[in-house]
């Protein structure tokens, strides 16, 4: 019980606290006020801009407009960042610097490559009506516009979107000129987005005259011609300042596509092309239609370029490729250059023939639409190649793009790797059986099997299921590595259906792989170059014909190699190819879904390889490199062997059979051989002339003198 009487003395609290405890509530109460009344003070400032109605609106369109003004801003300097780059050192990107004059294997021009160019004829020298149908036809407010002509980019959407191919396009001539100085002609999003800066930065540094100046100086032109000055050289055989009105507009006409519309292509589409131009002056009020009426009656004609059109254009394109390679590798004080080449001009006919012939005949029963060849001789020199059926129409060259699967043709790697690993030989036997792979399991073509058979028998019939039993014995690593050894230069993935073809090749490596075994065995990449020199005479490069080369087969599978590639050609699939009185020797090759077809092969004489196909990969009708590749190849064998000697192949027994010669009396008995460049048309000419000189010699009134008569024939000549 506590005592009533205890009381609890309580202890008092320190001052010190108390003071403490007091400023903190203060200092609280009166931070909390002046917050309070600053608040109060901001709203009172916040409004005198309060608006509401009409104006709120307004005011809020403009904020958010300053807003992704910045943001905007932001962005374009990001994107500007390419541009800014491709200006900063300066330069302008060089179209070509070489320019390159080709000869034949005999020393004959057939073509050139490179730029022809030339600046100096100054903009006030050009013909007034020059600069109006390019404006017209190209960039009609181009003294307007700040670089880009945004009302000329829309109409040129509404009317891609209507249908509409047009005249004009929505680049105006700023833009073009940035592409041609700056950058690459790759179509993307990206790059018409630098375009667009670069065409501003070029407005801001130079005036539209210096502008459209560079523009007819760069501008590619067709032909290998850059600027209006040469081509007006190249197509005319005239000064800029003397070209007609016809042929000013035929000059316009050739900015947008100049491949498409080259006059020494195809003229009337440049003609069409150029009437289209004169329209455009017209409808720009920059000539009236009585103006142009005489340029429409008498269109433009430009002078021959038949030589041209008719050189082998898509060797020149490889070889100028080849040329630039070397001349950049040696040192040199001129971009003139002269290049003596491999090819053939004769056997470049025959070769274009041949592919072309043969695909008319089967474009409609096949639904093929392509073709290449190469052909070489039995040391690797290029004699013909063809990249297609018409250069005029595509400039792709099928013949160097490694971008197609050989099937059955890629056999010889299988078959040369299991007899150069294994020692078989082509008399001894395998089972043709079924072989899987995992849950792959391959087929022949005819879905049945042989049972025991020869390998020459099962590679004459091309049996897939003998072909991947040997790869599943060798390996596929080594074939593909031998593959490489022999002339493929593509890299592709070793896959388990790498014995049925399943690579990527081009028709030139082909042509150098199974030239190896037409060279002995011998390691034979393809050539076109033998020599380079400057105009001047100055040697570049010369080619060692007597270079050490690298055994890749033994003879011992040469022989064999070869006398199985004959069993094709004689008994196999490949029978079409087959030349009377000619060691033939090749192996077809068709891809699965018929895509792709082949013919590969030589003669003591000339190796060459055959593709057939479509560009867009779409199937043929059933197309096997037995028919139209082996038919083409025959054509240019058989022409190509005519008054030549025959020689021999190693490993074949096949006597050719001796050449008809007539006796003549003290004449050491040669085989002729075929003049080098003989066109039907000289062949007639040297006909008449023989006729002639023999009538003259049975009369005895052959005559020297200058004074005398020509015969009719002769002056038809």
């Amino acid at each position: 019980m506590q005592d009533p009487f205890f009381t609890k003395e309580k202890r008092k609290k320190s001052s010190g606290m108390l003071a403490a405890d007091a400023w903190l509530d203060s200092s609280l109460y009166d931070s909390g006020q002046s917050l309070g009344r600053g608040w109060t003070r901001f709203q009172d400032f916040m409004s005198i801009f309060h608006v509401s109605g009409f104006k709120r609106l307004v005011v809020e369109i403009v904020s958010d407009g300053l807003s992704f003004l910045a943001i905007g801003c932001v962005l374009m300097v990001a994107l500007a960042l390419p541009a800014f780059d491709a200006t900063a050192t300066g330069e302008f990107n060089k179209a070509e610097d070489y320019s390159v004059v080709f000869l034949d294997r005999f020393g004959t021009e057939i073509g050139r490559r490179g730029i022809r160019s030339d600046d100096s004829v100054p903009l006030a020298d050009m013909p007034d009506y020059l600069i109006k149908a390019t404006l017209a036809t190209e960039d009609r407010r181009f003294y307007d516009h700040f670089g880009i002509d945004v009302v000329g980019t829309l109409r040129a959407l509404v009317s891609n979107a209507g249908g509409d191919s047009g005249t004009q396009g929505g680049s105006s001539i700023t833009q073009q000129l940035a592409k041609n100085l700056f950058l690459s002609s790759e179509r993307t999003l990206e790059r018409k987005i630098i375009e667009a800066f670069l065409a501003v930065w070029l407005e801001w540094h130079y005036s539209k005259d210096d502008i459209l100046k560079l523009y007819f100086d760069n501008a590619y032109m067709g032909g290998g011609n850059f600027g209006v000055v040469a081509a007006s050289d190249y197509y005319f055989g005239k000064k800029v300042q003397d070209i007609s009105l016809a042929e000013a507009a035929m000059l316009s006409g050739l900015f947008k596509a100049p491949t498409r519309y080259a006059p020494h292509v195809d003229l009337a589409a440049a003609r069409g092309r150029a009437n289209l131009v004169l329209s455009n002056m017209v409808a720009a009020s920059f000539l009236t239609e009585g103006q142009v009426t005489a340029a429409r009656r008498h269109p433009a004609t430009p002078i021959d370029r038949v030589a041209d059109a008719n050189s082998p254009n898509y060797f020149l394109d490889w070889a100028f490729v080849e040329a630039k390679t070397l001349i950049e590798s040696h040192d040199h004080s001129t971009n003139n250059f002269v290049v003596r080449t491999t090819i053939d001009t004769t056997l470049q006919k025959y070769a274009e023939e041949a592919v072309i012939s043969t695909v008319r005949e089967g474009t409609e029963r096949y639904d093929v639409e392509q073709a290449a060849m190469v052909v070489t001789d039995t040391s690797g020199a290029i004699r013909a190649m063809v990249g297609g059926v018409d250069y005029g129409k595509s400039q792709f060259n099928r013949a160097i793009v490694s971008n197609r699967q050989p099937g059955s043709a890629y056999k010889v790697f299988v078959y040369a790797e299991a007899m150069e690993q294994l020692g078989l030989t082509p008399n001894d036997h395998i089972t043709d059986r079924p072989v899987c792979i995992g849950d792959w399991c391959p087929q022949n073509y005819g879905r049945n099997y042989k049972g025991s058979v020869t390998l020459a028998s099962a590679f004459a019939q091309s049996l897939n299921t003998v072909a991947v039993t040997l790869s599943i014995k060798t390996g596929r690593e080594p074939v593909a590595a031998l593959s490489h050894r022999m002339g493929l230069q593509a890299d592709y993935p070793v896959t388990r259906s790498l014995a049925l073809g399943v690579a990527s090749v081009s028709v030139l490596d082909m042509a150098s792989s199974y030239a190896v075994m037409a060279n002995d065995g011998l390691k034979t990449p393809a050539f076109g170059i033998t020599r380079m020199s400057t105009l001047d005479g100055e040697p570049v490069y010369e080619l060692d014909p007597n270079a050490a080369r690298e055994r890749v087969l033994s003879q011992t599978t040469v022989a064999n190699m070869n006398s199985m590639l004959r069993g094709v050609v004689t008994g196999g699939t490949g029978r079409r190819a087959d030349v009377p009185g000619v060691p033939v020797l090749g192996k077809s090759g068709t891809t699965s879904s018929y895509r792709d077809a082949w013919f590969c092969g030589f003669t003591g004489n000339y190796v060459a390889a055959v593709w057939f196909g479509n560009d867009d990969y779409h199937p043929t009708n059933t197309l096997t490199g037995g028919t139209l590749p082996a038919i083409a190849f025959q054509k240019f064998m058989a022409y190509a062997h005519t008054n030549i000697a025959i020689r021999p192949v190693f490993g074949v027994d096949f006597v050719p059979e001796p050449p008809m010669l007539a006796e003549a009396d003290g004449v050491e008995e040669t085989v002729p051989e075929r003049p080098p460049s003989l066109t039907p048309e000289a062949a007639r000419k040297l006909v008449i002339l023989t006729d002639l000189f023999k009538a003259g010699q049975d009369e005895g009134s052959v005559t020297t003198q200058a004074s005398a008569p020509l015969p009719p024939a002769v002056e038809e000549l």
